[in-house]
């Protein structure tokens, strides 16, 4: 499988969902205005990504990170300058300037970074050439930083990249005339005529910041992401499930401390019919707080999560076309905190549910189109 197109049609989310569903193995190169990105897919996990649009490579981030001295990455650079295919980070390995699980750290924030920088292009062709790793010759990058022996989840790389966006988005400031308005007391400081504002609640600042982006979604991965990213705000972790006619099916997670916590979720099949709790639920269309209730499935469910039974959950049903398609379950076992407001949460579920609405009769349109043109085709 090759599987080749431009940014502007397909986007950065749809790509790494189909080659992360798919476990697909192979190198993904995408170049456009802003420069030249290489991402190494290991059975669908991300083992390996750098970019031109980033300053310097990985062992300018060592040194930055105080790991190593600016005598050893200039003796690295020499070395490189001698043996082009090999990485910095491989020669400070090679050097015993680091270790291994120095360079596994480093790598990790370094693709976090190339992902969060890639979801900012707007345009450039990409390929992705299946089963092929070898990386020589294969773009103009410089250096190819260094491989992760436990890949990353595409998933994780795309809400962690759109958090950092959200936050570099969100700037808080003071208008002039309120500065204006107090008077200086004897500190040198302001006395406030006005009162301050109490902080907002985590709901309503990520409904604020997601909700624009779920008004024109690329396709209906992309409004499951949505939905992850802003549960994962305001609870520790949280798996989302498709809910079919007698079963339901895992979709995608967030912080579930688990074994290839994606790839388990995706094959967790449960038949709904057998939990009273959950066909209850989803019966009632609507929201869910407070403890489980122990039947057959949910033990089930539980053990799939990793055996732990929190104190309380929460459970909301996404509507489409006036039924439940799918569920979001979440809870704060790991922290012990309590039950978050979710308010803004819920509000952004519906809008989520009616931009799968959307999604779904678009693409039955274009399904209609299709057979139409085949028929005219055949007559």
């Amino acid at each position: 499988m090759s599987l080749a197109g431009r940014l502007e049609d397909l986007a950065i989310s749809d790509i790494f969902q189909i080659l992360s569903v798919g476990r697909k193995t192979g190198t993904f190169i995408v170049a456009g205005t802003k420069g030249t990105a290489l991402i190494v897919f290991k059975n669908g996990m991300v083992v390996r990504a750098e970019t031109d649009d980033l300053e310097g490579n990985l062992g300018n981030n060592l040194l930055e990170a105080g790991q190593i001295k600016d005598t050893i990455l200039n003796m690295a650079l020499e070395v490189k300058k001698k043996l082009p295919s090999k990485s910095v980070a491989e020669i400070l390995f090679d050097f015993g300037s680091v270790s291994a699980e120095t360079l596994e750290r480093a790598a990790k924030k370094r693709t976090e970074k190339v992902i969060c920088r890639l979801l900012m292009w707007e345009d450039g062709d990409f390929q992705f050439e299946l089963d092929d790793l070898d990386l020589e010759g294969k773009t103009n990058l410089q250096d190819l930083g260094w491989e992760l022996s436990r890949g990353l989840s595409p998933e994780y790389l795309l809400m962690e990249g759109a958090r950092v966006q959200d936050e570099s988005t969100q700037v808080s400031f003071i208008p002039a005339e309120e500065f204006a308005s107090g008077e200086a007391d004897e500190s040198g400081g302001w006395e406030d005529d006005w009162e301050t504002p109490a902080a907002e609640r985590k709901d309503i600042s990520a409904l604020k910041a997601l909700t624009q982006e779920l008004r024109f979604p690329n396709s209906a991965s992309e409004i499951t992401l949505l939905i992850l990213r802003f549960a994962s705000d305001i609870f520790h972790r949280g798996v989302l499930f498709m809910v079919g006619k007698s079963e339901i099916v895992g979709l995608g997670q967030f912080g579930l401390e688990i074994e290839q916590a994606d790839e388990k979720v995706r094959q967790t099949v449960l038949e709904i019919e057998k939990s009273p709790f959950l066909k209850r639920i989803v019966g009632e269309q609507m929201p869910y707080k407070g403890p489980l209730e122990k039947d057959e499935i949910v033990r089930r469910l539980m053990d799939e999560l990793g055996g732990v039974w929190p104190a309380e959950t929460a459970i909301f049903p996404i509507i489409a076309d006036g039924r439940v398609v799918a569920f979001l379950y979440c809870d704060n076992f790991s922290t012990g905190m309590a039950m978050p407001q979710t308010e803004g949460l819920e509000i952004f579920i519906s809008h989520a549910g009616l931009a799968l609405e959307k999604s779904l009769l678009q693409r039955r349109l274009q399904e209609m189109e299709l057979k139409r043109g085949e028929e005219e085709g055949g007559g």
